[in-house]
């Protein structure tokens, strides 16, 4: 996902790049289900800890880890309280 992101750029956007609705439901839950992981291997059991410790709305928190779509600066913040950086979050991921 990170490199198509990269590949895009500068590029006008036609149907043919923008995945499929199902495709696109498919990555959210894969990037909620890491947010989720990297969470739990920080130590903290529940998102609403997490989430009021590093000043994030918990029910946003909660919507993230379930896939909903986030805006890019939300991901960023969430992964900056998870010492995370973007490149990191996104290796390894595959579409």
């Amino acid at each position: 996902m990170f490199h198509l992101l990269a590949s895009m750029k500068g590029k006008k956007k036609s149907k043919e790049q923008i995945p499929p609705l199902d495709e696109q439901q498919k990555t959210l839950k894969k990037i909620g289900n890491k947010i989720r992981t990297l969470r739990k291997e920080k130590g903290y059991s529940s998102h609403e800890t997490f989430a009021y410790e590093n000043e994030i709305d918990r029910t946003q928190m909660g919507r993230y880890e379930r896939g909903s779509d986030m805006q890019l600066t939300s991901l960023l913040k969430v992964l900056n309280a998870l010492d995370t950086s973007l490149e990191e979050f996104f290796q390894g991921f595959k579409d």
